[in-house]
């Protein structure tokens, strides 16, 4: 196997992983930064001479392109740089890691993509109910992620992993996938990273009047930053805070409130995706909050008995890989790990 580094690099954040050719892997994360070139600097000192045979990028837009990766040319970065407006929020620091990557390293540089997991979406879940000559679509996301848990499935529920099942991303960014045939056949975010539940600084789907409305108050510019940037968690809590760890460990109300909303929209897209696909088989979480929040879990999971949901409380608040109390549908835990789909992806670019 070749020695593969992963690169996953945003705004603010690096984080990276180094696949070495005896087997072994290193993980890295650079956070809190002002300029990402100073995660890129680190992340060089620490490599300390081990030199990639190939560098995989997570991209969080592909575009209009089915494929789970390709090699970035010229034509290729020119093609990314043009569907910036996708994702503007995520774009930019993929785009300025391969940038950045490639004045360092003379080894192929492949994106991976997001979207291309979702490609397999019936024309029921992809089609907007806009006219078809505007081409726009519903994209879905967190694509490498659910690829991921998708192979770990069947390890862990047998032959019941080709069933119906939902998976919750829930992190800063925060999405849901329903499964099929480990399959994606659904999701619940749309033309971007946007769409969907309430995120950290996100609002999830909106009324179209709300945004006819701001859209009269605000320039393209402001109003962009607000859809980013000023809206999800951090406005239902009065802007006390985006993270939900923070939220999660304040006595404030509208703390409380935005916590609460959270897992109420959370609890509705996991009933939704179940009655559009007509059950469901399991459960599974994943993502920063996901993995981590036992409160969070239990909150989201405590009205879904109908659906045979029900979490056992001492497995779920230790964390266990698997939390259903007994006679119940399997919830699970698995964490997110798009480094290892994206070393996967990699492969086939070795030299």
């Amino acid at each position: 196997m070749p020695t593969i580094l992963t690169i996953n690099s945003g705004s603010s954040s690096v984080k990276a992983s180094l696949f070495d050719i005896d087997g072994t892997r290193r993980d890295y994360s650079y956070g809190h930064l002002r300029d990402p070139q100073a995660g890129f600097d680190q992340l060089l000192q620490e490599l300390s001479g081990h030199a990639p045979d190939i560098v995989g990028h997570r991209f969080v837009h592909g575009g209009e392109t089915e494929d789970a990766a390709r090699l970035v040319d010229a034509t290729e970065r020119e093609r990314l740089q043009h569907i910036i407006h996708l994702a503007p929020l995520h774009l930019p620091g993929n785009l300025m890691g391969v940038d950045l990557c490639s004045k360092h390293f003379d080894v192929p540089q492949v994106a991976c993509f997001d979207t291309a997991f979702h490609a397999t979406m019936p024309p029921l879940a992809k089609r907007l109910p806009i006219p078809q000559e505007l081409g726009l679509r519903r994209f879905g996301f967190h694509g490498l992620n659910y690829a991921y848990v998708a192979s770990r499935l069947p390890d862990m529920l047998g032959e019941a992993a080709h069933g119906k099942i939902v998976v919750a991303h829930l992190g800063s960014g925060a999405s849901l996938c329903m499964l099929d045939k480990l399959r994606s056949i659904d999701t619940t975010m749309g033309y971007t990273p946007a769409g969907g539940i309430v995120m950290g600084t996100r609002s999830g789907d909106l009324d179209p009047g709300v945004m006819l409305e701001l859209a009269k108050r605000y320039d393209s510019v402001q109003l962009g930053d607000i859809v980013f940037h000023k809206m999800g968690l951090l406005a239902l809590s009065n802007g006390e805070s985006s993270e939900m760890a923070d939220l999660l460990a304040s006595p404030g109300e509208q703390a409380r409130f935005a916590v609460d909303y959270f897992c109420h929209q959370t609890r509705a897209a996991i009933g939704s995706l179940a009655a559009k696909a007509g059950g469901i088989d399991a459960l599974v979480f994943t993502g920063g909050i996901g993995e981590h929040s036992a409160q969070i879990r239990q909150t989201i999971c405590a009205p879904l008995d109908f659906l045979g949901i029900a979490l056992d409380q001492a497995a779920n608040w230790a964390g266990s890989a698997r939390i259903e109390s007994k006679g119940n549908k399997p919830v699970l835990i698995i964490p997110a790990d798009e480094e290892a789909m994206i070393k996967e992806l990699c492969l086939p670019f070795g030299r």
